[in-house]
């Protein structure tokens, strides 16, 4: 009977979980715990929500009593790993290499097995050896996804080919009604959006809503034209996207969506929303792409990452999809430099405020100190103050690359 209601916490925690409702999940989870402690499931469901919660520490014991309990745990290996620092060839990582010469591993699990060794490699200095990981781990991702850049290459040429039909049924600002205003940060998974979304949402007037599914969910079929484009659709659409914001707002007014990938609906978001900010964040091309190709994405939205050539093809029509929206858009898309942020934090943080027309806030400067949950692969990174150089590290990679990268285009 225990059990049953173990699992009854268990399941409810996973639900919270999922509404980012993460003190309340952390008290299932537990609870679960309390009555079944070799719950292997619990203890790592635990760690996620902890790590998202920024207590790295206690994640990292959740995580490891997984481990304790089913040693051959992949996916608790893998996000040990990510918050985790190896100074030594550990037990961690010899249970892993154990794993990863097991015949009889699942495929998925292998997947997970290697980006778990990738990072560990890397942590140690062997980026020889974290590369061959990574590469496995990818191909194997990118197998269980069946995934065809062709896909996202159609994609992109209807989102322009419709583009015109939803321009000329843009809303006027004057005749919506705003009492919620987004604010839209987007560009490549791994260019800075989570940090930026940290520093904007250190505003005491802003609620930083992580990335949230509802311009896809809402707006993909208007913005590829499989949906009619009118005055209609674009005020459903739009009363649609505000209602679940509001949800979220926790009662502030302005709200931060940081999907990246909604970069591909800035013509659909620039015309439902007349009063949006839309900040576009722009990184080094060959970091971003190495940041793609090394993560491994709980999303199974993220096809591209898992290829060198994938990824870079990717970068590409990314690329030339932002040159069509700034010539579309140009007064509306705020370019954001990472590279010039994390260098002249402070002057570069006051114009984005600026840009946002709200007052300044001090503790924009300070966004490690910023306690919101964040349940993005930056959810390290940025627990930390703001540092320089991220965009270097690729480059440790750059001898097994066989020139990838050489043919993007510098920022």
């Amino acid at each position: 009977m225990k059990s049953e209601y173990a699992e009854a916490h268990y399941n409810l925690g996973i639900t919270l979980q999922e509404l980012g409702r993460l003190g309340e999940a952390e008290a299932s989870y537990n609870q679960a715990i309390v009555l079944k402690p070799n719950y292997s499931q619990a203890h790592y469901n635990l760690g996620i929500t902890l790590q998202e919660l920024g207590r790295l520490r206690e994640a990292e014991a959740s995580y490891n009593e997984a481990i304790a309990l089913k040693p051959d745990y992949s996916q608790a290996h893998l996000h040990l790993t990510s918050i985790k620092k190896f100074d030594l060839y550990d037990e961690q990582y010899s249970k892993m290499l154990e794993l990863y010469h097991d015949e009889n591993i699942l495929e998925e699990q292998l997947c997970h097995i290697n980006f778990g060794l990738a990072k560990a490699c890397e942590d140690l200095g062997d980026f020889e050896q974290a590369f061959t990981h990574y590469s496995e781990g990818n191909l194997l991702r990118k197998k269980l996804l069946n995934y065809d850049i062709n896909q996202d290459v159609e994609l992109f040429r209807q989102i322009k080919a419709n583009y015109s039909r939803i321009e000329q049924n843009s809303l006027e600002p004057k005749t919506m009604s705003q009492n919620l205003t987004p604010i839209f940060i987007v560009g490549m998974p791994r260019s800075g959006t989570t940090l930026v979304e940290q520093i904007i949402s250190s505003h005491s007037k802003v609620t930083g809503a992580g990335e949230l599914n509802f311009a896809d969910q809402f707006g993909a079929r208007i913005a590829t034209g499989i949906a009619e484009s009118n005055k209609e659709s674009l005020i459903h659409f739009r009363s649609k996207y505000l209602t679940k914001l509001k949800n979220v707002s926790k009662k502030n007014l302005i709200i931060t969506d940081k999907m990246p990938q909604n970069f591909r609906y800035l013509g659909l978001l620039a015309a439902a929303f007349p009063e949006a900010k839309i900040i576009h964040v722009k990184r080094n091309p060959a970091a971003v792409c190495w940041a793609n190709f090394k993560q491994y994405f709980v999303s199974k939205n993220l096809g591209y990452c898992y290829s060198v050539d994938d990824v870079v093809s990717y970068y590409k029509l990314y690329e030339n999809l932002m040159d069509f929206w700034k010539n579309k858009l140009s007064n509306r898309i705020y370019k954001l430099d990472y590279e010039l942020l994390t260098v002249n934090q402070e002057s570069e943080t006051r114009k984005l405020i600026t840009y946002l027309g709200i007052d300044w806030d001090e503790k924009c400067l300070s966004p490690q100190k910023n306690n919101r949950n964040v349940a993005t692969a930056s959810n390290v990174q940025v627990r930390k103050k703001v540092y320089r150089n991220s965009s270097e590290q690729w480059k440790k990679y750059k001898p097994f690359l066989n020139g990838a990268f050489d043919n993007l285009k510098p920022l």
